[in-house]
Parts: structure tokens; sequence; C-alpha cells
């Protein structure tokens, strides 16, 4: 099995080392599932921690994650303007599926940024990069990669998703087990496992992120059409580094 141990090329972060191991983790994993990729992440960059939004979906990843390695690092970002239904969520899932080590993270000087609570209306690429994107980088820091619950079909930027990538900016590797899932894969794997479910999906909520940029859809709407609705904007950006997509898919 490739390892992979952080590196940093000189004079920037590109990193070539894990770009090698990361193409040849996609074609060994071409036709494997789910958790074989989450096996291989797991021996391939030991230092790995799983970001959960504790949304919709997120329940599947958790699980699988826990099935495999029931320690592994968990890093949810509480902005303080989440549903209270997320919160109580969070606390029940990881008391459900017993992950022994979960960490909540959030903004220490909220109040010298966005003293009123305001950013979001004004500026929500802002408010999502101060209470998410820079707290989680911080906190992405001493690992050598992350596990995301991302999966083709949530949006167009999404379509070519591979199961591992390395983030340009940071050298960092990315994996996403769930890639190739579908949304019938989601609910009959949640059916399956008995797994709860987040209170808001039953009202219309099929993808859940902060309270104020987050509404309800229609039948026949993208799932994350709630999501900063009339804004041109369908990503809070943890998945952006320096304003740029981070890259999806590997050349070969």
């Amino acid at each position: 099995m490739l390892h992979f141990a952080k590196k940093t090329a000189p004079g920037g972060p590109t990193n070539p080392e894990a770009d090698v191991m990361v193409s040849a983790l996609n074609a060994q994993l071409t036709h494997h599932g789910a958790t074989d990729v989450l096996r291989a992440a797991y021996q391939a960059v030991p230092d790995i921690a799983l970001v959960s939004s504790f949304g919709a979906e997120s329940v599947v990843l958790l699980h699988l994650a826990a099935m495999v390695k029931r320690d592994v690092p968990v890093i949810f970002i509480d902005t303080e303007m989440l549903f209270a239904e997320t919160l109580v969520y969070q606390q029940e899932v990881a008391e459900r599926l017993r992950l022994e080590n979960v960490t909540v993270i959030r903004v220490d000087d909220i109040s010298a940024h966005d003293p009123d609570g305001t950013l979001h209306q004004r500026d929500t690429d802002a408010c999502c990069a101060l209470r998410k994107t820079v707290p989680l980088q911080k906190a992405l820091a001493p690992y050598g990669g992350w596990m995301t619950g991302r999966k083709r079909y949530q949006s167009a930027g999404r379509t070519s998703l591979e199961f591992f990538e390395v983030e340009d900016a940071t050298g960092r590797i990315k994996v996403n087990p769930l890639a190739r899932w579908s949304p019938e894969d989601v609910s009959d794997y949640m059916d399956e496992n008995r797994l709860p479910r987040h209170p808001l999906v039953a009202k219309g909520y099929p993808s859940i992120g902060c309270a104020p940029c987050t509404s309800p859809v229609t039948d026949g709407e993208d799932a994350r059409a709630g999501r900063w609705r009339d804004q041109d904007k369908d990503e809070c950006g943890i998945h952006f580094v320096d304003g740029k997509l981070v890259r999806v898919g590997q050349e070969t």
C-alpha cells in the first residue's frame, strides 16, 4: 500500500509525491466501494481527519468511517448560525455511532469581525470564510488529509469527483469515499442500517447549512437549491483555496 507523509515541495505547496499516490489509488480503487476507499485512506494517510457538517446525509460517511476506525478524528464546524436541530442531531449521531474523537470548532473572536451577526446579509462569501473556511483550515493544519461526504450527483461542479484528490495550495490529500454513490444508495444505506435522519429533511431541507442561508426546496428543485437561494453561489468555500475550487480529478 502506498503511504503518504505530508510534504511541501520547495518553492510552493505543490506536492508531486501526493499527485502520484492519488493517481495510483484512484486507478487501483476504480471498481471498489466506499469501505475499501476508507481502508486505503487510513493506510495511505494515517494522519487523516473526517470533516462533517452533520447535515442531511452526513450520517452515512460517519457510520462507514466509524465501522472501519472508530477513533477517526471528526471535525465539526459550529458556525454559531446553525439550526438548533443540527446541534441536537450532532450530539445524537456522535452518541449513537459511539464516535470517540469529535472536535467542535468555532471562531474565537467572532464578535470582532461580525459584531451584530449580519455579515451574511452583506457578503455571504465573507461570512462563510469567517465562520467556516478559516477555522477549518486552522483545524486541519496538523493533518495530512481529510475526508468529505461529497458526491458527484450533488452539483455540476462535482460530476467528475474522484475518490482521492490533492489540494494544490496545501498539498493535503482529500478523500471522497461516497463520490460515486447515488441518492438511492444513500437512502438505502440509511434504511438498512437504521441510521437517524436529520429532522429538517422531513421538513423539505435536503441540504442543510446555516439557518439564515438555507431554505426548503420544492418538488422538482435541485437538492441544493435552498442553499444561498437567489444568489450566484452554491459552495460555502471550504472546498476552495485562495478563491479557487480545489482540483476535482487528477491529470494522467
